[in-house]
């Protein structure tokens, strides 16, 4: 017979169709339907500047968006030629990792809820929390965050940040575990995972897949390894590897790639170094109206330096932390908003970047950035036509690939275990289907 599972069976997300064609409880054949979720994510990166794809990026894999918005900067700064700072690079280091932790424990406990676990899943989704409260404190939101620029960082890590993270971090390693005593042994979960959804690490290179799917069947690809970029040359990590290619192999490559993400952001951290902070010679600081009305007189004589105090609604990212997280790059980087609302050279900065027809023009070429994403290869290749937005924009997304392996390993094992097999996939409809 003939079995529709979805669209709107709960395990299926609400968007995925998957025609199984069954004898008994034995799946024979599967017939995979995706594009229940296609937002034009491609097509609507070219009708705008090319910062304005940022919230579109947000909404790729939601579940962890910085990687997504850092991948698309990483993209469009190599068609510029340019380079962020060091101290926006271990920014954007820490950031994508605190951001793979939380899509781990969402994909780990959500699959083992969908096996009865609902313990595990609270338990899981608390650490996130834990994290999310981190990811809020920077960037002013918790999923849909928008905080990538093209050359930077939309704002500076608040004072503080460090010591939170390692007591967050802290707290996360007690609950995973408990996770861990609660489901890497347990009978029923073992007799759920093990042996299904069986790949074959030949069959998974055919297929191009990537991320922890592969590294389950013993392939140790990691573009943080094999093509580094920002500072992961500088970390010490671990890419852990399965043997057998199932399920329960790919639940245990997520777990421990949760411990090596808290060891790069601990070892970011540590090293992440201070943002150059600009004041004058004599520490001065005055009232951005009083620089205004001083200008106005021709009295600029030792304004050159000055940090101007402004209303928090004006201070954007701060001048005196902006040359810290965004590169030195004007054809890029909006100015402060100091400078914005502070003098006339900033004023016009900031106009040229914003107004229609000039922005951001990248010279005319192609580009193409892989960054590790939480569910493998995220690649952004990006055309400039020399324009102020881009002429094509697309999206190598990691979950597709092991999407159009199911038809492949769900005729191996039982209805059953359609539901573990799929949950190991980590689809998010965002990303595959863009």
């Amino acid at each position: 017979m003939f079995l529709n599972l979805g669209p709107s069976h709960p395990a299926m997300h609400g968007i995925i169709q998957i025609v199984a064609e069954l004898r008994g409880e034995k799946v024979l054949g599967a017939e995979v339907e995706i594009g229940y979720l296609h937002r034009g994510f491609e097509k609507m990166s070219e009708q705008g500047p090319y910062n304005n794809v940022m919230p579109y990026s947000d909404r790729l894999n939601y579940v962890s968006p910085l990687i997504n918005n850092f991948g698309y900067c990483l993209a469009v700064e190599k068609l510029l030629g340019i380079q962020a700072t060091e101290r926006c690079q271990y920014i954007r280091v820490v950031m994508s990792e605190l951001s793979r932790i939380c899509d781990h424990l969402t994909c780990v406990g959500a699959s083992a809820m969908e096996l009865g676990a609902f313990t595990v899943f609270l338990y899981m989704i608390k650490a996130r929390e834990l994290l999310w409260e981190l990811i809020e404190s920077v960037t002013g939101a918790r999923l849909t965050i928008s905080y990538g620029r093209i050359g930077g960082v939309k704002a500076d890590l608040p004072e503080g940040f460090g010591e939170r993270t390692t007591a967050a971090l802290q707290d996360v390693r007690r609950i995973l575990l408990e996770c861990d005593t609660l489901l890497t042994r347990n009978r029923i979960f073992m007799d759920r995972m093990q042996g299904t959804g069986r790949i074959t690490a030949e069959e998974a290179m055919a297929y191009a897949i990537t991320g922890p799917f592969l590294r389950g069947s013993g392939i140790a690809y990691d573009v943080r390894k094999a093509n580094p970029y920002c500072v992961y040359d500088r970390m010490r990590f671990d890419v852990p590897t399965g043997e057998h290619g199932d399920n329960y192999d790919r639940y245990l490559v997520r777990m421990e790639e949760m411990e090596q993400s808290m060891r790069i952001v601990e070892q970011a951290v540590a090293q992440m170094p201070a943002g150059p902070v600009h004041v004058d010679p004599e520490g001065r600081v005055i009232e951005a109206e009083d620089m205004v009305d001083e200008a106005k007189l021709g009295h600029t004589a030792g304004m050159k330096s000055c940090s101007v105090k402004t209303d928090p609604t004006l201070e954007g990212s701060t001048k005196r932390f902006h040359a810290g997280v965004n590169a030195q790059e004007k054809r890029a980087v909006l100015p402060p908003k100091e400078d914005a609302y502070g003098n006339i050279e900033g004023l016009m900065h900031h106009f040229k970047l914003v107004m229609m027809g000039h922005g951001i023009r990248p010279p005319q070429g192609e580009a193409y950035v892989p960054v590790e994403g939480a569910n493998g290869e995220l690649g952004f290749y990006v055309v400039s036509d020399g324009g102020d937005r881009p002429y094509r924009v697309r999206v190598r997304p990691p979950c597709f690939t092991i999407m159009s392996a199911l038809p492949l390993i769900l005729p191996r094992d039982m209805l059953a275990d359609v539901v573990p097999t799929f949950g190991s996939v980590n689809m998010i409809g965002g990303e595959l289907d863009r």
